[in-house]
């Protein structure tokens, strides 16, 4: 059940979520849901020929993740606005934590419906952040 809006002030957050670690299989899996098959994400030797040290993630699967992150605190069916900023490459064996926090509540006006803004983000363990996102949810009554 999604936090009521009383319960969701200015920094309000989930517990981080780790995910991982992801391997071959996570990125190959992803790549045969979405469509994309760019070599790049499951072929070592096309890796290595691109300059890159290993294969490395499809940037959507870690938005994903993030994605069910934030539904899952807040309601798939509350969402209203999500967008990502992909930073940095995920490789085999990384394990990523999902965190997220309320940074502005708008309440209901002129038959709007209350909402929070929030700040998200995607690390990667021993690494740096791989996405950073936001979005925006509505708060029923």
């Amino acid at each position: 059940m999604a936090p009521r809006w009383e319960d969701l002030d200015v920094g309000a957050a989930p517990e981080p979520r780790t995910v991982g670690p992801l391997n071959r299989t996570d990125f190959v899996r992803y790549q045969g849901a979405s469509g994309d098959f760019n070599p790049i994400h499951h072929d070592e030797e096309f890796a290595k020929s691109a300059g890159y040290p290993s294969v490395f993630s499809v940037g959507m699967l870690q938005a994903g993740i993030l994605a069910t992150f934030a539904t899952d605190w807040l309601g798939a069916d509350n969402v209203r606005t999500f967008g990502v900023q992909f930073r940095e490459q995920v490789w085999p064996g990384d394990r990523l934590v999902c965190s997220g926090a309320v940074i502005e509540k708008v309440d209901a006006q002129n038959g709007s419906e209350r909402a929070v803004k929030l700040e998200l983000m995607v690390e990667r363990v021993g690494g740096g952040t791989a996405i950073k996102g936001w979005a925006t949810f509505a708060v029923p009554e």
